[in-house]
């Protein structure tokens, strides 16, 4: 074995370049040769393909399909400037994909990827495409492409069917330019607030999160854009909300509460990839996890497609988590590539380069590098790689498909069925035929666009988005209403010098709204050091209000008490005092280009709110974790209180504060009232297989339109270990014009009500459910109630 895998090291390195021949014309006549080949045939299935092309191939072609290149190997990102040789040697090791989000011009990367790609497709000996890189939790990383809100903000939207439209522009924008291969979506669940990465999460329930990423998925790949899912698993709950820090659990919780999203979105949506993670989950790397990689991801779940390390991932598992001296390379190599990640991520040290060695001295069984080739090529087969290499769409395209009015309409949506209104005294929504005038105000007000993570390079200062100072002069501008601003105070200072005016432009105004929240940088201010509040690598210890912009709430609303409110952040803000004080308060989470409109667009009524918290929001820091989901036994309340003018009630669950979340998720007000009928179902007593309906007659009592989500919850009345005191199962988000009824339907599948019992086996048990049905997770919200039995 020894010697044959010398040999062929040997003739491959002698022969080609990563199968590029030194003679173009050998690679023609190879190519000639291979016209019939099984891989080469677009009938064949998808398993004959993969075995016949993986037969072909040398060491060295194997090699080069597990580590990731970079587009800035052969493209210089200042001038643009290509350098062929730059190519060459990058295809040599590097030539299964390789990365390229960066800030440049749309030319730039269509010219750049489409000449990799023919290197790759008509001068190596084999023709295998590449899997071509980006970023896209909320949009293509380019300049000048359509911006969507953050996921933790349109995760409160509650709509799949919306989330996967946004995921089909994504693709097309990506597509156009002949980027095949996007790394979202993130389905980890945010249930560590103090962590950096809330905002990239679809909220805390595993539900919820799971119906998200199976639509986006499904957008994505509909449209011949391959998936990456990530971050697997269990990365959003890390030791003191620090990054990439530890994360403590045991076998039952990872399968009950972090795998089901996963399990949704990889595999009921066919995945085409993985990205593991940072942390480690009792004591186990997860990017050298061989029972969550091979035994549950291959074994349990007939996973087939690939895993890639995040970036530097595999270097972490020496460097930080001491599983080996560092800068060992065959050490890393044996840990994470025998655990199942299948590619090497750039951003380290490429490991991976040791796999010759190792499989030559007897270390690295062979058959471990063919598979991991074979689930990266299974990935290829299934995007079409093969069929259509070269998928950029004609440039006089470009500005039709990338950045459309439809994308950008499509932006607004998304964001103002986002938007979640948290408090109201009457005031909201604002009438803009009457209003005299409004006082817009708060650092994040205007100036700059507070988008979350992974934006492209300046976005944040781009002429396409819109602030909500913006938002609110294009809903006046056929009015008589003045519009006045101030920024009060910067976001990173606790300097309150230009509180004067804005207290005057407050006392000045008949209505304030002030803006105020966290923020995040782009993808390059991120890593230079500069201050932010949220993002990768951004932890905080507590979650209120930084600097100076509390007190300016407080100076604001003493100078004019019809004052909203609005949190534009990307995870919960506690200010509990705000709740009281303020005449409504408005939950934005970072926005998209078109936040500012979409904010004004709830202000003014030109849509009632429907948004709903995917995140419940705690009193204070010390109350976390506030998830709704918390497990039998837990949240005892015997609530002391600490008022405004310092007088105390002592409790002992918590001494002066309460365990309950102060708004819990699910929660979101509107505009409208709703009447709620009795909940029923159609089977009281139902099998493990069964489908379970549960229906609910809902009204809007009110005098406008209105979208209502109809919440189901499921509670295992007894079982054999400890389970969630609720879960949500199932939900519809139903818009009814005022006055109007309707008949909802919600489909509960049984086989989904399972435990992971004593034996940590997954059973359905018998007994009681009982159906919990309303408009949020906490007690009142719930608007009805019934039980069926499994048998």
């Amino acid at each position: 074995m020894k010697a044959s895998v010398l040999i062929s090291l040997a003739l491959s390195a002698a022969l080609t370049v990563n199968g590029a021949a030194v003679n173009g014309t050998i690679a023609n006549k190879a190519s000639s040769a291979l016209a019939g080949a099984t891989y080469k045939n677009p009938k064949a299935s998808v398993d004959a393909r993969v075995a016949d092309l993986l037969s072909r191939m040398n060491a060295t072609e194997k090699l080069a399909q597990v580590m990731q290149g970079d587009i800035t190997n052969w493209m210089d990102p200042d001038t643009g400037v290509f350098n062929r040789s730059g190519l060459v040697a990058s295809m040599e090791y590097k030539a299964g994909q390789f990365y390229v989000g960066y800030p440049v011009a749309w030319e730039w990367i269509q010219r750049e990827t489409e000449r990799a790609q023919k290197y790759l497709v008509e001068e190596t000996r084999l023709g295998i495409p590449a899997l071509v890189q980006s970023e896209a939790i909320h949009g293509f990383l380019i300049g000048n492409a359509t911006i969507f809100n953050s996921p933790i903000a349109y995760a409160c939207a509650w709509d799949p069917k919306l989330v996967k439209k946004m995921a089909e522009v994504i693709a097309k924008e990506s597509l156009a330019l002949g980027v095949n291969h996007l790394f979202a979506p993130v389905v980890d669940l945010a249930r560590e607030l103090r962590f950096g990465r809330v905002e990239e999460m679809f909220g805390e329930d595993p539900y919820l999160s799971g119906e998200l990423g199976y639509a986006f998925v499904r957008g994505l790949q509909e449209n011949g854009v391959a998936s990456t899912v990530k971050h697997f698993a269990g990365f959003g709950t890390p030791e003191q909300g620090l990054n990439t820090a530890p994360v403590h659990g045991g076998e039952r919780e990872m399968r009950r509460t972090y795998l089901p999203a996963f399990k949704r979105t990889i595999i009921d949506a066919d995945a085409w990839s993985i990205m593991s993670a940072y942390h480690s989950y009792d004591g186990i790397p997860a990017a050298a996890d061989y029972h969550l990689l091979t035994e549950v991801l291959r074994e349990e779940w007939g996973y087939k497609y690939h895993v890639m390390t995040d970036a530097g991932g595999s270097d972490k598992l020496c460097n930080d988590h001491g599983l080996c001296e560092r800068g060992d390379k065959e050490a890393v190599t044996m840990l994470a590539l025998t655990a199942g990640n299948d590619v090497e991520m750039g951003g380290g040290s490429f490991n991976y380069r040791a796999i010759p060695k190792l499989i030559a001295d007897g270390t690295l069984d062979a058959d471990i590098l063919d598979t991991a080739v074979s689930r990266i090529l299974r990935t290829k087969f299934a995007a079409g790689l093969f069929e259509d290499p070269y998928p950029s769409a004609p440039k006089s395209q470009w500005k039709k498909i990338i950045h459309s009015d439809e994308a950008v309409s499509l932006a607004r949506r998304i964001d103002r069925e986002s938007i979640v209104l948290l408090e109201n005294d009457g005031i909201l929504p604002l009438n803009p035929k009457t209003l005299k005038s409004i006082a817009v105000i708060g650092p994040m007000a205007d100036g700059f666009m507070n988008y979350g993570d992974y934006v492209v390079k300046g976005s944040m200062y781009g002429e396409a988005g819109v602030t909500p100072l913006d938002g609110v002069k294009t809903a006046l501008k056929k009015t008589t209403a003045k519009v006045t601003y101030a920024k009060g105070c910067e976001r990173w200072s606790s300097s309150e010098e230009e509180f004067p005016e804005a207290v005057a432009a407050a006392k000045a105004a008949e209505v304030a709204v002030v803006v105020v929240g966290t923020w995040s940088r782009d993808q390059f201010e991120l890593w230079q050091g500069l201050n932010a509040t949220t993002g990768e690598h951004v932890d905080v210890h507590n979650l209120n209000l930084v600097g100076a912009q509390s007190n300016l709430v407080r100076a604001v609303l003493e100078a004019n008490p019809k004052t909203v409110v609005v949190f534009s952040s990307g995870k919960p803000v506690t200010e509990q005092w705000i709740s009281s004080e303020a005449a409504a308060l408005v939950q934005q989470f970072y926005p998209s280009e078109q936040g500012g409109n979409a904010l004004a667009d709830i202000l003014f009524g030109a849509y009632s709110p429907s948004g709903k918290l995917a995140v419940s929001v705690p009193r204070d820091i010390g109350t976390t974790p506030a998830y709704y989901d918390y497990l039998k036994g837990a949240r005892a309340v015997d609530a002391g209180s600490a008022s405004a003018n310092g007088s105390l009630v002592f409790g002992h669950q918590y001494v002066l504060q309460s365990p309950l979340p102060l708004y819990p998720f699910g929660f979101g007000r509107t505009y409208t009232t709703w009447g709620w009928g009795t909940v029923s179902v159609d089977k009281t007593n139902a099998t493990k297989t069964d489908t379970v309906n549960v229906s609910v007659q809902l009204t809007n009592t009110g005098k406008v339109a209105g979208t209502q989500v109809v919440q189901v919850y499921i509670t295992d009345k007894v079982a054999s270990v400890v389970v969630p005191n609720m879960e949500l199962k199932g939900f519809a988000k139903v818009a009814l014009k005022a006055g109007e009824s309707k008949k909802v339907k919600v489909p509960v599948k049984v086989s989904e009500l399972g435990v992971w019992n004593t034996r940590n086996k997954y059973v359905v048990e018998k007994g009681e459910f009982v159906v919990q049905v309303g408009d949020s997770s906490a007690k009142e919200g719930i608007r009805g109630t019934a039980s069926f039995w499994v048998s």
